[in-house]
């Protein structure tokens, strides 16, 4: 992902798009059990919320990577409609010592899975065991696993079975990250969620800023920067509050300057949907925290998505 435009709107959506996007609720037992302690960035989205809102669904048919597309096609090859059985979908990228990095998905809802399975025998689709899990393929080259009646896990097969390891308490956990576990509890009450570990906060600021993250105050406070996350609301407009948490006020301080200084050097060739975006937000730092709050009408957002902006950091 390059960009080398410096403005809030670049940082807002590289954090949309920094790792794939989907579009919940809290994390129910079943799926947080599953995610493993080295999570980079987790992100969950009620569908319920999102049904409501044309922007809001507009925004998840265009961030949609195409892999995940194909997975709500493969939900109805099984006898699950996305539209009608899905009520929240969480994505979870983790590092791996020796695969990189790893993603699996968790989709929540009344999927009646009794009635799933009785579909995929009868297609004569069989699982293969591991462990005490049944893993049934699906189109594309993912696979899924019931977690519970009302919770399913879908990826990779590699990635589904650290997954499952991580339930079965052979890899740690994220109930065992307190950072990423305290930064979710801020954030898991909202219709739409994310958080994002030290590393990929790191790079997401040094990518947002451009050119402004060479100077020598970006390269000091950039071990301090330890996490972030946001959450988005559509229930009038769009609501974004992005927070990044530094080591200390000083730090969350320089950072809130250094953005500033950056946005508003951005405004001078910023084209007129970028300036409205601009002036829709706000930069400011309270304690530790450096918080970024926009606000939009639906127009005004529906516009910046056809930017080129907007294309050029959501892909």
């Amino acid at each position: 992902m390059n960009i080398t435009k410096t403005s809030f709107i670049s940082c807002l959506l590289l954090w949309l798009g920094c790792v794939g996007s989907g579009f919940a609720m809290p994390l129910s037992g079943s799926a947080r059990a599953v995610v493993p302690a080295d999570l980079q960035q987790l992100i969950s989205v009620d569908y319920r919320a999102l049904k409501d809102s044309p922007t809001a669904m507009q925004l998840k048919q265009q961030l949609l990577p195409d892999n995940l597309k194909q997975f709500e096609a493969a939900l109805k090859g099984v006898g699950i409609d996305p539209t009608k059985d899905i009520d929240s979908l969480s994505f979870a990228a983790f590092r791996t010592e020796k695969m990189g990095v790893k993603s699996i998905g968790m989709a929540a809802g009344p999927f009646a899975m009794k009635t799933v399975i009785k579909k995929m025998t009868l297609a004569k689709i069989k699982p293969t065991k591991y462990n005490q899990s049944s893993i049934y393929p699906m189109d594309g080259g993912m696979v899924m696993v019931f977690l519970d009646d009302s919770t399913l896990l879908f990826g990779e097969m590699s990635a589904v079975k650290l997954a499952l390891d991580t339930r079965d308490g052979q890899i740690l956990s994220l109930d065992t990250n307190s950072n990423m576990s305290d930064m979710m509890s801020d954030v898991d009450a909202s219709p739409v969620w994310s958080i994002l570990d030290q590393q990929g906060t790191q790079n997401v600021m040094r990518s947002a800023l451009g050119d402004a993250a060479k100077v020598a105050d970006y390269d000091t406070i950039k071990k301090r920067l330890l996490g972030s996350h946001y959450t988005m609301s559509f229930a009038s407009g769009v609501d974004f509050d992005l927070t990044v948490v530094t080591s200390d006020s000083i730090s969350a301080a320089t950072l809130s300057s250094l953005v500033k200084a950056g946005l508003l050097y951005k405004k001078m060739s910023a084209t007129a949907i970028e300036k409205v975006a601009m002036d829709n937000t706000t930069i400011d730092s309270d304690g530790a925290n450096v918080t970024f709050q926009f606000k939009s009408s639906d127009q005004q957002f529906q516009a910046l998505m056809h930017s080129d902006l907007f294309t050029a950091v959501s892909h």
